[in-house]
Formats: structure tokens, C-alpha cells, sequence
């Protein structure tokens, strides 16, 4: 018995190492995995890789020699409100008076003062050509650019376009200068790492890291949004400098930032900039592209009203007599679906599209008419300030009918400077009805109900008239020189 007991002992002692053992390894490993070391890969539940940059140190050295920091100096002439009384901008004469009691007597006193400012921009030829913002270097008397080495040099402006806010600049020097390498803003996808370098605040050489939070952002800034969102830090002064992706190619030129806003910054893209590169270097401004079309956006309502499948596209409200869309025989109604093969999906797209054409290109437009598909072949002319490439006209059709028309008589036509019998007008729109919703306002003509012209009011109350599958009605506005489309619903 006691041998019996004592080998179970034995037994026991030997379960009992054994627990520990498992234990303490099991526990070592936890602790191993705990400590990844940067630029490890771990691998996911779904197997794929994710790979983090162990230092952006070696990138950062290979790129700051090309980014510069620019400072600029205009003149400001102010006029009203430099003037100051003699007696002092508190003194009671002052409240009492006022600028323009003096002024009579002494005269207005402009003055000029010298304004500065910050930016930054990267080298993008060993010849000292270089990117940057059209804002940063705007009016300026005088752009001072500094390298990274410390030397300054006078730079003159090359060209620039407000549209896209991109300016190129140039400076001379005997030297070869470090060159910034230009890549290819369409391949980077959002979650790609970026790091920006520039001169925030006037703090030289100034490196942040983040990814890419989105692209194509539209923020209001010009008719070609296109932005890269990116949550790499981007402060004042950063405008104009360089966006890099991870081969220390520049993806994007940093621009605008969110008011009051954190881990919010937008690039142009590059391959934007580089569109208009050469247009640039050649004419000191960019030539653009033009149909001859005003466009506006597929609400729900005017996809179902048009028996489209979907919103996507560009409604064309107005095709300008004698452009090239007119020429092409396209006509107001047809939806744009595909330019050279490639999908449009809203007048946003359209608009980026056209302007990327040079003159004389010829490019196919696919277009929706009454259902069918139809190709036109268009011969892109230049677009001019004085033309609009397109104006959205996006609306919200939720509400009731609430206009009242009346004939164009030959004296409301001369009050108006139209031609007689061109459509009727809209006299009235009751507010909060669904015509006061999509933004129909007295003095609108319209045209064409569900494009049944219409001269008349009696003409027009028979077509409103008229019954539908969709139960809606489709009226074209004239507004001014310039028309849409709207949808209603009965």
C-alpha cells in the first residue's frame, strides 16, 4: 500500500510539472507576440499582409533637397479707412465727425505698406523650374526662394492657373539643382501612406506622415476639384509643397486645409499638375477644352421622369448654336453617358473631362436620347473665360406644384429682351411648394413641358394636362442665357 501510495505521489508530482511547464511556455509566447517590432508583418484574420513603415528617415533625406521655401512681397495700396483724424481714432471729435467730416479738409491719405508671406514649392527640373501654389506666389512684387542648402535666389513666374491653383515658377542658377521626382497620382489608393514636407508657420523643412484618407474630394475650391485628402499634417506656409508616396515620388502638391480642422489637408493631384505642364512652360497659362454645352446633374426624380436606369451621367440643358456640340448634332435632353469609352457619372466628371482636351481633339460622346444610345463624334474647340463648360443644376423635388404662368405678349417680350411666343412665364411661385423647391423663381420661362415646346399658356396647360407613367412632368427653364431642366411631380 505504501509503494501504491507512493507512486501515486509520483505520478501526481510529474502531472503537476508538466501543467507548469505548458503554462510558462504558452505565456512566453503571448509575451513575444505582444512586442512586434515596426515593419513586422502580421498577418490578418483574412490572410492579408500589412506591412508598417519601420522610418520615414531614409525618405525624408533622399527628398528634402528638392523642396524649397518661398517667401513673396506685394504692395498694398489701401484708401478708405487708412485715413486717421489728427486728434486720434478714439478722441471724441472722432465719434462725432468721423473719416469723412475730415477728410473734406485734409484730403484721403492712402497709404502702401509691404505684405508678406510663406510657402513652399519642390524642384521638378535641374534647370530650376518648380511647382507650387497659384495663391502663394499671386500679385507678388517680388518671390524669394530658399534650398535646402541655405542659398536664395530670385524667382520669376513662368505661369500659372487659378482654376487649378498650380504655378510654375523659375529661378537661375549655373548649378545642377536636386530634382523632385513626379509620380502617378491616379495609383495611389486610400490607405497608402504619404509624407508632406514644406514650411508650416516658417519652421524650414518641416516633415509629416499620414495616409491618404480619400480622393476626389470636391470642396468648393475651383470648377476642377479634384482633391487627395490626406491626414498628414498640412498647416499655413505647407501650400505649394510636395505630397510623396512611399518610392519618394510626388503624388500631390498640397494646398488647402480645413478651418479649424485637424488631420484634414488636400493635394492636387500630380498627374493634374502635369496635364498642364507644358501649356505652362509654352503660354504661361492653360488652354482648356470646349464642347459648347451647359449640363446639369440627374436628380431621382428626372431619371424616373426620362426612364433612365440610374443617376449617373450629365443632362444637357443647353447646347450653344454653332459650338461643337451643336455642330456634332447633339442636342439639349440627351444625357452624356461615356466620352473616348470612359463612364461619366455626374457633371463634376464631365466637366474634369472636357477640360483635359486640347484643341482640334476629336472625341467620341456617347449619349442617352429618348432611350436609345447614340455616339457623336466632337471636335473640341478652346474654352474662353466669357464660356462655361458646364453649371450644375442639381435639385431636390420633394414638394407640390405652386406656379402661375402667363403668355409672352409682344410687350413682355421687349421687357424682357426675348423673342415673342418663345415659351410662357412664370408669374408666381407660392412658397414651399415643390416649383419654389427646385429653385423656379418669377420671370422663368419655360420652354418645353415633358419637351413638347410650348408658346402658350393654353398650349402649356394641355401638356400639363397630359398623363404620364411616372406621373411626373418635365419642364426645360429658361433663365437669363442660360437653361435646365426640372422635374415635377404631380
Amino acid at each position: 500500500m505504501a509503494k501504491e501510495g507512493s507512486s501515486r505521489r509520483t505520478f501526481i508530482m510529474f502531472l503537476l510539472a508538466f501543467l507548469i511547464a505548458f503554462f510558462i511556455v504558452s505565456f512566453v509566447e503571448v509575451l513575444k507576440s505582444s512586442f512586434v517590432p515596426s515593419g513586422t508583418e502580421i498577418p490578418s484574420a483574412n490572410a492579408v499582409s500589412v506591412k508598417a513603415p519601420g522610418s520615414f528617415a531614409d525618405l525624408a533625406e533622399k527628398v528634402k533637397p528638392a523642396v524649397v521655401n518661398i517667401s513673396t512681397t506685394k504692395t498694398v495700396r489701401s484708401g478708405r479707412g487708412a485715413f486717421r483724424t489728427p486728434f486720434g481714432q478714439d478722441d471724441l471729435s472722432d465719434r462725432y465727425f468721423g473719416d469723412d467730416f475730415f477728410r473734406r479738409f485734409f484730403g484721403d491719405t492712402p497709404r502702401t505698406f509691404k505684405q508678406r508671406s510663406l510657402g513652399s514649392g519642390f524642384i521638378i527640373s535641374s534647370d530650376g523650374y518648380i511647382f507650387t501654389n497659384n495663391h502663394v506666389i499671386e500679385q507678388s512684387d517680388k518671390i524669394l526662394v530658399k534650398l535646402s542648402d541655405g542659398r536664395e535666389f530670385e524667382a520669376r513666374v513662368i505661369g500659372r492657373d487659378a482654376k487649378t491653383d498650380i504655378a510654375l515658377i523659375r529661378i537661375k542658377t549655373s548649378d545642377s539643382l536636386p530634382v523632385a521626382e513626379l509620380g502617378d497620382s491616379e495609383k495611389i489608393r486610400v490607405g497608402d501612406w504619404v509624407v508632406a514636407i514644406g514650411n508650416p508657420f516658417g519652421l524650414d523643412a518641416t516633415v509629416t506622415a499620414g495616409i491618404v484618407s480619400a480622393k476626389g474630394r470636391v470642396i468648393g475650391a475651383g470648377p476642377y476639384d479634384n482633391f487627395i485628402q490626406t491626414d498628414a499634417s498640412i498647416n499655413p506656409g505647407n501650400s505649394g509643397g510636395p505630397l510623396f508616396n512611399m518610392e519618394g515620388k510626388v503624388v500631390g502638391i498640397n494646398t488647402a486645409i480645413v478651418a479649424h480642422g485637424q488631420g484634414i489637408g488636400f493635394a492636387i493631384p500630380m498627374e493634374m499638375a502635369k496635364a498642364i505642364l507644358s501649356d505652362l512652360k509654352a503660354k504661361g497659362k492653360v488652354t482648356r477644352g470646349w464642347m459648347g454645352i451647359s449640363v446639369q446633374d440627374v436628380t431621382e426624380d428626372l431619371a424616373k421622369s426620362m426612364k433612365l436606369k440610374d443617376r449617373s451621367g450629365a443632362l444637357i440643358s443647353e447646347v450653344f448654336r454653332g459650338d461643337p456640340a451643336d455642330k456634332a448634332g447633339i442636342q439639349a435632353g440627351d444625357v452624356v453617358t461615356e466620352i473616348n469609352g470612359k463612364k461619366v457619372k455626374d457633371t463634376h466628371d464631365l466637366l474634369l473631362m472636357i477640360a483635359s482636351f486640347r484643341v482640334n481633339d476629336r472625341i467620341s460622346v456617347k449619349v442617352l436620347r429618348e432611350g436609345a444610345e447614340r455616339m457623336f463624334q466632337v471636335v473640341v474647340e478652346e474654352r474662353t473665360d466669357s464660356k462655361e463648360v458646364a453649371r450644375a443644376g442639381s435639385r431636390d423635388d420633394r414638394q407640390n406644384f405652386g406656379i402661375t404662368v402667363q403668355d409672352i405678349t409682344p410687350q413682355v417680350a421687349r421687357y424682357l429682351g426675348v423673342a415673342p411666343r418663345i415659351g410662357v412665364l412664370v408669374t408666381d411661385v407660392r412658397e414651399a411648394s415643390q416649383a419654389d423647391e427646385v429653385g423656379m423663381q418669377p420671370q422663368d420661362i419655360i420652354l418645353q413641358v415633358n419637351k413638347v415646346r410650348v408658346t402658350s399658356v393654353k398650349e402649356y396647360q394641355r401638356e400639363i394636362a397630359k398623363k404620364s407613367e411616372k406621373n411626373t412632368v418635365l419642364l426645360l427653364i429658361k433663365r437669363g442665357r442660360s437653361t435646365f431642366y426640372v422635374a415635377l411631380r404631380k
